[in-house]
């Protein structure tokens, strides 16, 4: 039984590296029986096009140099991935092959679909090859002993029993694309991207589950990800959507690949040959997803006018020419969309009843719901007049505008186009973590924050979590009831469960909030990016990972366009990261930063004086609530040695833990034991403060217990600890429990910039994570 259908196209077998990538994507992601249809690796299928034109051309010597140019190619993969007798015997057969070519080349005998069948036989042989040499069970099939036509008709009956036999059970079947043969057995091909089809007729033919098409971008997006930078990848679209977006010069599907799927169950998904972790688009029935937002362009077509135009016309013209179009009417005209290039030979189809219209045309097109259409259609044509673009021809539908031009819409215009667009009318969801104070307190600001927002943005809280607990509602949770909602729907989770809830989320954005002090939490982030998730954290651990962790989590996010706000990690709601930032962002080089950056121990050391021993103050702070529930872990100052870590790598450089010093504000031997054996040594505290105490005063200094981050001629210093503050010094004129960060600078050399105020307390720290997230939703703009 074929359970899911993957096919992979030509950049994904670019290389022998890719090969290899695929490979494990296969072992990965098959069991026996699975079909795996491939394309010509590479460019391979635009250099036989080449050879065919040099073929009608005559051109011998050019003839020549691309059959060897073939070969090189073909050549070097094979050495690369095969060894032993299966490299000689695929050697042998690549160089019989090409002979033959050459020999009907030269005897004027070739022919197009023949030879344009050799890139997908070559791919399926070879991967074939490589997965038995990995013990893996696996053959490969021309997919010409699998599909015939007749007339351009697919023979489904007779194609469905011919896979069946075909097809091994015990076995990875490694299937060509893009071609199936007639019924005199002369090969056909199915059109450019051809693979796609193929694979969707071999999953409708085996009754498969899932079909996956592989590609090099990591889904479908509402604009080319490659021209607009905050294109935004949609985690589901209907088929309906998609098959218009394939008529509307979107590449990633097709409009054929969805044609098989018709009245199926069969699931179809999109997804990263080279980023396997990330999340797919899947494109699913009608009414499993809402109505996304699109812009397409298309580049150099005519517009036709059609007599007596109907559908099988316009599905026997895309496979003459192998492209997909699209028609309309309007006014009562009928109307197609064809690429320049296949022009004649579409007014020679048609055969008298088809005269060019409109002739040399650009434009774009926008997709989106029914009830969007004419906004964004008044809209559009605003913003193409401002840009000096006039469209020659406008066709408005119920779920699209075609904006045809005379001028090419380039990536800048494209990308106006998508802000003012597209942007508009978004969802974001949020999933919030951690629901102590801060949390409590964030949930009861968060109505406020929403109307601020509301005009470029809806935001809906779909998520909330704590401890083992986890309530999740796809289409919201009333803000001002989440209490009463917890209470009743509040349900145990796994880690799996979470990750497939954000994963199922139909969302342009989403976002994960995290307010936990959680470690394991913060190991989640690297799966919630591959999920298309923001991240605001006032968490500390993930900022200050093994660098190895955290500079792939940022790359990671880098590579999605995705935002990773952590101001409150440092300073609660003190806006040090902001200052930080701006001041490089603005050419200023920062050289020394040295604060107080725990409220605890600022607490602690300013109300010391002497009067009342330190193990006093610190269960003080205990009742207060101002401490861990261990104070040993506040007065180790590990947190503030993570905090220094997030602020030196928010200057770009590169430590970790270990490379920060650390000295306690207690005597090592109170850190062993329990809590109450602190308790009951608790005099070695006081002796050790006091001695500290009287040697700062002695230099008229008070006591304080700091970070410090040097960078002077290339050497950086970064250390934690107990430190004598000169009177009249900022650090020692410091109200207790508030945190300090004096920063020198380039500019700001002599006279440092200071940044004080509370560094603890729900209010102020549930800000700071509203202010992150006001940022991020403003900068999704």
């Amino acid at each position: 039984m074929v359970n899911s259908v993957h096919k992979f196209g030509g950049s994904s077998l670019s290389s022998s590296s890719r090969y290899q990538s695929v490979a494990k994507i296969i072992i990965g992601h098959t069991q026996p029986g699975d079909c795996v249809v491939v394309s010509a690796a590479g460019k391979t299928t635009d250099t036989l096009v080449s050879l065919w034109q040099s073929y009608q051309q005559q051109d011998e010597q050019a003839v020549a140099d691309i059959i060897l140019q073939l070969s090189n190619h073909q050549t070097s993969l094979i050495e690369e991935l095969l060894q032993a007798d299966a490299k000689r015997t695929a050697l042998s057969v690549l160089a019989k092959e090409l002979s033959e070519v050459a020999s009907l080349a030269t005897s004027q005998q070739l022919q197009e679909a023949a030879l344009l069948a050799h890139g997908e036989l070559w791919s399926a042989r070879l991967l074939a090859a490589y997965l038995t040499q990995l013990n893996i069970a696996a053959c490969a099939h021309d997919a010409r002993s699998l599909f015939t036509l007749t007339s351009g008709q697919l023979l489904h009956a007779q194609n469905i029993q011919q896979c069946h036999n075909a097809i091994d059970a015990n076995k990875i079947n490694v299937v060509t694309g893009f071609i199936a043969a007639n019924a005199q057995g002369d090969t056909v091909t199915l059109g450019r991207n051809g693979s796609d089809y193929s694979a969707t007729l071999l999953a409708s033919y085996c009754q498969a589950q899932n079909v996956y098409i592989w590609t090099d971008t990591p889904g479908v997006f509402s604009a080319d990800p490659r021209k607009v930078k905050k294109a935004i990848k949609y985690n589901k679209v209907c088929r309906e959507q998609a098959n218009l977006l394939a008529r509307l010069g979107n590449p990633v599907l097709h409009a054929k690949t969805l044609s098989p799927l018709k009245n199926t169950d069969i699931k179809l998904a999109v997804r990263s040959s080279f980023d396997v972790q990330a999340a797919p688009t899947d494109i699913v029935k009608q009414g499993g997803a809402k109505q996304k937002r699109f812009i397409t362009t298309l580049q150099n077509v005519d517009l036709l006018l059609v007599e007596g135009l109907n559908e099988g016309e316009v599905a026997h013209v895309s496979q003459l020419i192998q492209h997909s179009l699209h028609h309309f009417v309007q006014n009562g005209e009928t109307y197609l969309v064809v690429p320049a290039s296949a022009t004649h030979q579409v007014v020679s189809y048609f055969a008298g009843r088809a005269n060019i219209s409109e002739s040399n045309l650009n434009g774009c097109a926008v997709v989106a719901p029914t009830q969007d259409i004419n906004a964004l259609n008044v809209l559009a044509v605003d913003v193409l007049n401002q840009n000096n673009i006039t469209p020659r021809f406008i066709q408005r539908d119920s779920n699209y505008t075609l904006l045809l031009t005379d001028q090419l819409i380039d990536s800048d215009v494209l990308s106006l186009l998508h802000e003012k667009l597209i942007n508009k009318g978004q969802e974001i969801a949020l999933v919030v973590a951690g629901l102590g104070n801060v949390g409590d307190e964030f949930l009861a600001q968060l109505n406020d924050q929403f109307k601020r927002i509301s005009g470029d943005y809806s935001l809906k809280l779909v998520g909330l979590i704590r401890s083992r607990h986890m309530l999740f509602n796809a289409s919201g949770i009333n803000v001002s009831q989440w209490k009463t909602q917890w209470q009743h729907e509040a349900r145990t989770y796994q880690q799996s469960d979470l990750l497939a809830a954000l994963g199922e989320l139909d969302y342009e954005h989403k976002v994960v909030i995290d307010i936990t002090a959680s470690e394991q939490f913060s190991q989640l982030y690297t799966d919630f990016v591959t999920r298309d998730c923001h991240l605001i954290s006032a968490n500390k651990y993930a900022g200050t990972a093994p660098s190895a962790w955290y500079n792939a989590l940022r790359e990671s996010i880098n590579e999605r366009n995705l935002h990773w706000r952590y101001n409150t990690s440092v300073g609660a709601g003190l806006p040090v990261n902001f200052a930080l930032a701006d001041l490089q962002n603005s050419g200023d080089k920062i050289t020394r930063i040295e604060g107080i950056f725990s409220g605890t121990l600022s607490w602690l050391c300013s109300k010391y004086d002497g009067s009342v021993a330190l193990s006093d103050l610190v269960l003080q702070a205990q009742q207060m609530g101002f401490t861990e529930p261990d104070p040993r872990e506040d007065l180790s100052g590990r947190d503030m040695q993570r905090k220094l870590l997030i602020l030196a790598r928010e200057l770009g450089i590169e430590l970790n833990l270990e490379d920060i010093s650390l000295e306690a504000l207690m005597p090592a031997e109170l850190a062993q034991g329990t809590w109450d054996d602190f308790l009951a040594s608790k005099e070695s505290l006081n002796s050790f403060i006091k001695n500290h105490a009287d040697a700062a005063s002695a230099q008229n200094a008070v006591l304080r217990y700091t970070g410090l981050l040097a960078l002077e001629q290339g050497k950086v210093t970064a250390k934690v600890g107990i430190t004598y503050a000169p009177q009249g010094d900022a650090l020692a004129n410091l109200t207790p429990g508030d945190n300090i960060f004096v920063i020198n600078s380039q500019w700001y050399n002599e006279n440092a910039l200071v940044i004080q105020g509370p560094g603890a307390g729900k209010e102020v720290t549930a800000a700071g994570v509203h202010s992150d997230l006001y940022w991020l939703v403003k900068n999704l703009k």
